[in-house]
């Protein structure tokens, strides 16, 4: 993934499972996504609906636009803080807003954003479940000559509008990084359990992992796996392990908390107490980094990422000059500032 903000590019022209929310009063950008750095995851139903102003909209405002977002699940806390801040967003900003659950397959997503092309949005936000897979979304709306603006997870498409995101590679780097702090040692086994296998953020963050291990040549990975962003998959994941591995398993570094908290649960019901680390910052890795049953959370700004997209597909729509790419840094949640994030949403 490349690191730097391509600036200055010129707007392009004009089965579901969906929520849909609307608007109220245009307001001014959010100071979320103003914050954005350079640098440095088939057949459906509807799930609620609320309409907003129509009219076109005039250069340079929201206000009367139509924006539909695919996200790759809205089933859990990190996705469905994006869309609740979309809604949000709309709302503020008088935009008909429709959200689409993914359900983890790019089949329906692609459904998803052929229902949108149809429905004549102006613009679509794409958080792909698989970066090779949902392809095809973008290749849809290009030809459609609708806008695309991906976020929070990549797919391999040049064609893509524009991208609105955090550095996953970075974010395996720093826990793994913090995970080695922690155990003041360079020699030591972790397991790492990984995300949805063929998704840009456990591509990127098992990067990243790599990457600092590449200096540890005496720590270890005795197992890993994908637990596909589940904390059920995770603890049934980590019992197998303790039962293979045991006393072997010094550390659990995992790919999102979600993954992480199941990974504890299962230490936990062993007797056992070993260290484990995720990312995104939800609202349970935070209670259990003040509790100690974690160590540290990476975390990951999802309004910050939802609003940037939103607000760089008005801009595509309108004409005005936007960036190709927006970086939004990770903040390590530890047990010296946990407090800080315990009311972030």
């Amino acid at each position: 993934m490349t690191s730097a903000v391509a600036a200055g590019l010129t707007a392009c022209g004009n089965g579901n499972s969906s929520t849909s929310t609307a608007a109220g009063t245009s307001s001014a950008s959010s100071a979320a996504a103003s914050s954005a750095s350079s640098g440095a995851s088939g057949s459906s139903a509807a799930s609620s609906s609320v309409s907003g102003t129509s009219g076109s909209s005039k250069s340079g405002s929201a206000e009367g636009l139509s924006i539909g977002a695919t996200y790759y699940t809205l089933q859990t806390e990190f996705c469905m803080r994006m869309d609740d801040a979309a809604k949000k967003w709309a709302k503020e900003n008088g935009v008909n807003y429709t959200s689409y659950d993914g359900n983890n397959d790019a089949a329906s997503q692609l459904e998803q954003v052929e229902t949108m092309i149809a429905d004549g949005v102006d613009a679509i936000i794409l958080n792909p479940q698989d970066a090779d897979a949902c392809s095809a979304c973008v290749d849809a709306a290009v030809e459609a000559g609708i806008p695309i603006v991906g976020v929070n997870t990549m797919v391999n498409n040049e064609n893509l509008t524009a991208y609105v995101g955090s550095q996953d590679v970075s974010a395996g780097e720093e826990i793994m990084n913090y995970m080695i702090d922690y155990m003041d040692s360079e020699e030591f086994n972790i397991v790492v359990i990984e995300g949805p296998m063929g998704q840009s953020a456990q591509l990127q963050r098992i990067e990243g992992i790599t990457n600092v291990l590449k200096d540890y040549p005496n720590i270890k990975i005795i197992a890993q796996n994908t637990a596909n962003w589940s904390r059920s998959e995770a603890m049934t994941l980590m019992e197998t392990w303790i039962t293979t591995y045991g006393d072997e398993i010094d550390a659990v570094v995992s790919e999102n908390d979600e993954m992480a908290l199941g990974a504890r649960e299962a230490i936990e019901a062993a007797g056992m107490d070993i260290p484990c680390i995720g990312i995104d910052g939800i609202t349970d890795a935070v209670t259990a980094v003040s509790n100690g049953k974690m160590i540290a959370s990476d975390f990951q700004n999802a309004e910050g990422q939802i609003t940037g997209a939103l607000e760089t597909a008005v801009k595509c729509v309108n004409g005005e000059d936007f960036e190709k790419e927006v970086w939004i840094p990770f903040e390590m949640i530890t047990p010296d500032n946990y407090a800080d994030y315990q009311n972030k949403y």
